[in-house]
C-alpha cells in the first residue's frame, strides 16, 4: 500500500489515517493507481477502469465487487500471529529485497539492503512472484502426510512384531509332547531371547515415533496458518508467510525423510529343528532350534536411464522385451518376442548386438561371464547363446525339452528353475541336458497359461517364489522345510515378473498399479515404487 497525507511512522496509530490502495493489475504495468474496488473471485485490488471489465466479459459478470476499504478492514483485522513483522526491529514487514531474497521492514532496508539494487515493496511485487498454489504448503503438506505414513509404519511394525512374539509359544507347542522335560526351560530361554529383542526394536521405534509426532505436529500447525493466510490475508500477507517458512518447510521435510529413509520391518520367527536328539545337558545350553530375526529395510529405486521401443530397421513389429537380464559386467540382454531377436545393450542403454532367432523367445537368464540361455515357448527347445565382449552372439547349443517354458534363472551350477504354462505344474527343475524334476511341494491345483505366471529361485536360501498374475498372489515356498507363505495385498495388483533383489529380498512387477513391489521372505510388503512405465513385465 502506498501511504498519502504525511510520513507518519509506520507503527504509528493515528486516528483517520489514509491509505491509498494501488491497483493490482496497473501494478503488473508499473502504473500506480488508486483502487476503489476489490474482486473476491479474483482477490484483486482494481482500479475503477480495470474493474469495469467485469461488466464487458461474460466469464466475469459472476464476479463479487465490494468496495477497496471494505476489503482492506477485513484484512486489516486478520491476525498475522506476528509472521507479518520484522525478527530484528519488529516492524511491519514493508518491502523485499531481490538481490538477497529476504523480507524488510523500513528499517532493514534503510539499513541493511541500502546498497542493494532491487528492494521493493511488498505489495508492488506480491502478486507478480506469488505462485497459484503455495509451495510451502505443498511441502509441508507432504511432510505431513510423510510424518503420517512414518507413525502408521511404526504402529502396524510393531503390532506385526507383537504377533510374531505370540507366535513362538504355539510353535513350541507343537513338539512339546515328544519332549515335555526340555520345553518348560526352552520356552523361558527362547521368550527371553525375543522378549529382548522386542523390546530394543521397540524403543528406537518409540524414540522415531516421538520425532515424527513433533514434525507432525509442527507442520499441522504452519498448514493451519497458511491455510488462514489464503483464505483471509491479502496477497502481501500471503507473500510473507511463504517467505518466512520457506526454510521451516525445508527443513522439516528433510528431517522427517530422514527417518522415513530409515525405516526398517522387522519380525521374529522360531523354526524347529525336526531332526532333535536328546543332549545330555541343560536345554539352555543346547537350544532344538533356531531363533532368526529377520530385519529388511525397504529400497529406493532411482531411474538411471530409459529408452522407447520402437519399431525400426528389419523389425516386423513394434518391440516387445519378454525377457530381460544382466549379464556380471554390467550389459543388458533382453529378448524380442514380435520380433524374434536376442539384443544386447551397453549401460549408457545402447544397443551394441543383436542375434536373429527362428523361434519366438519368451525369456533370458544370464548364466557366466559371456552366456545366456533363452527359452522359447512352443518350440519345446531352450537354446545357450555365447556373448563375446565384442558383443558378437553365436549359438552354443540347443538343448530340447518336453514341456513349454516360459521363466528361466540358475538354480545351481548344473540345474535350472523354469516356470511352466499350459501345465499344472508351475515351475520345475532343469538339468543342462534338458531332463525335468519335479520340487516337492504341493503347488495350486489349476492350469496355468503364457504369461499368467512367472518365477524365480534363491539359492542362498533355497526358496522359490511364484507369482499368479489372475489371482493377484505371490507364493513363497521355503523348499527346506517344505513350507508356504501366501502373499495378497493391494500394492500387488496382477504380478508379472518376479527376481531377487538386495539382501534377497523379493521385487515383483506390479502390472495392475504400476509399480515395482519389494517384499521380504517371509511374505512383508517392504516398499512399492511407481514407475514411468506402463504395465512393467519383466
Amino acid at each position: 500500500m502506498a501511504e498519502s497525507g504525511g510520513t507518519l511512522p509506520e507503527d504509528d496509530k493515528v486516528p483517520r489515517r489514509v491509505k491509498d490502495i494501488l491497483c493490482q493489475p496497473c501494478l503488473s504495468k508499473n502504473e500506480q493507481t488508486v483502487a476503489d474496488k476489490f474482486c473476491l473471485t479474483c482477490n484483486e485490488f482494481q482500479c475503477t477502469e480495470c474493474s469495469n471489465v467485469h461488466n464487458v466479459l461474460a466469464i466475469l459478470r459472476t464476479h463479487k465487487l465490494v468496495n477497496a476499504n471494505e476489503a482492506v478492514t477485513k484484512q486489516d483485522l486478520f491476525d498475522m500471529k506476528g509472521l507479518d513483522r520484522c525478527n530484528q526491529h519488529k516492524k511491519i514487514i514493508k518491502f523485499f529485497c531481490e538481490d538477497e531474497n529476504q523480507l524488510c521492514c523500513s528499517t532493514c532496508a534503510i539499513v541493511d539492503h541500502r546498497k542493494c539494487d532491487s528492494v521493493v515493496e511488498v505489495q508492488k511485487i506480491a502478486g507478480k512472484l506469488m505462485s497459484p498454489n503455495s509451495l510451502v504448503k505443498e511441502k509441508f503438506l507432504a511432510t505431513k502426510g510423510k510424518a503420517e505414513d512414518i507413525i502408521k509404519h511404526v504402529m502396524s511394525s510393531n503390532e506385526k512384531l507383537e504377533q510374531d512374539v505370540n507366535k513362538i509359544p504355539e510353535t513350541i507347542n507343537q513338539v512339546r509332547n515328544e519332549v515335555i522335560r526340555m520345553f518348560n526351560d526352552l520356552e523361558v530361554v527362547i521368550i527371553k531371547r525375543a522378549k529382548s529383542f522386542r523390546e530394543e526394536t521397540l524403543k528406537k521405534r518409540t524414540l522415531k515415533q516421538s520425532q515424527t509426532e513433533n514434525y507432525l505436529s509442527d507442520a499441522t500447525t504452519r498448514l493451519e496458518i497458511i491455510d488462514s493466510v489464503y483464505s483471509n490475508g491479502s496477497l502481501a500477507q500471503q507473500f510473507i508467510v511463504e517467505k518466512k517458512m520457506e526454510n521451516d518447510a525445508t527443513n522439516l521435510y528433510r528431517n522427517v525423510n530422514e527417518i522415513f529413509q530409515d525405516l526398517e520391518t522387522v519380525s521374529v520367527t522360531f523354526h524347529f529343528d525336526k531332526t532333535l536328539k536328546l543332549p545330555p545337558f541343560l536345554i539352555s545350553e543346547y537350544v532344538p532350534g533356531q531363533l532368526a530375526f529377520e530385519v529388511n529395510r525397504p529400497i529406493t529405486l532411482t531411474p538411471v536411464s530409459s529408452i522407447d521401443l520402437k519399431k525400426t530397421g528389419d523389425d516386423k513389429a513394434k518391440p516387445f522385451y519378454s525377457g530381460i537380464d544382466l549379464l556380471p559386467d554390467g550389459r543388458l540382454v533382453a529378448v524380442d518376442t514380435y520380433n524374434r531377436k536376442c539384443l544386447v545393450y551397453n549401460e549408457k542403454l545402447e544397443k551394441v548386438g543383436s542375434y536373429q532367432l527362428s523361434y519366438p523367445p519368451l525369456s533370458i537368464a544370464a548364466v557366466s561371464e559371456e552366456g545366456v540361455v533363452i527359452t522359447s515357448g512352443n518350440s519345446y527347445i531352450i537354446e545357450f547363446l555365447h556373448i563375446s565382449k565384442r558383443n558378437e552372439i553365436t549359438l552354443d547349443r540347443t538343448c530340447k525339452v518336453k514341456a513349454k517354458y516360459d521363466s528361466i534363472c540358475l538354480k545351481d551350477d548344473d540345474q535350472f528353475v523354469v516356470g511352466h504354462f499350459d501345465d499344472k505344474r508351475p515351475a520345475c527343475i532343469v538339468s543342462l541336458a534338458g531332463n525335468e524334476n519335479d520340487f516337492s511341494v504341493s503347488f495350486p491345483d489349476k492350469e496355468y497359461t503364457i504369461y499368467n505366471n512367472s518365477c524365480t529361485y534363491n539359492k542362498n536360501c533355497d526358496i522359490l517364489v511364484l507369482t499368479d498374475k489372475c489371482e493377484h498372489l505371490v507364493y513363497i515356498y521355503d523348499i527346506k522345510t517344505d513350507t508356504r507363505v501366501v502373499v495378497k495385498d493391494d500394492k500387488i495388483k496382477e504380478p508379472r515378473g518376479v527376481t531377487v533383489g538386495p539382501s534377497d529380498t523379493i521385487l515383483i512387477c506390479s502390472k495392475g498399479t504400476n509399480s515395482i513391489v519389494q517384499i521380504s521372505q517371509t511374505g512383508h510388503i517392504l516398499s512399492s515404487h511407481k514407475i514411468d512405465m506402463i504395465y512393467p513385465f519383466r
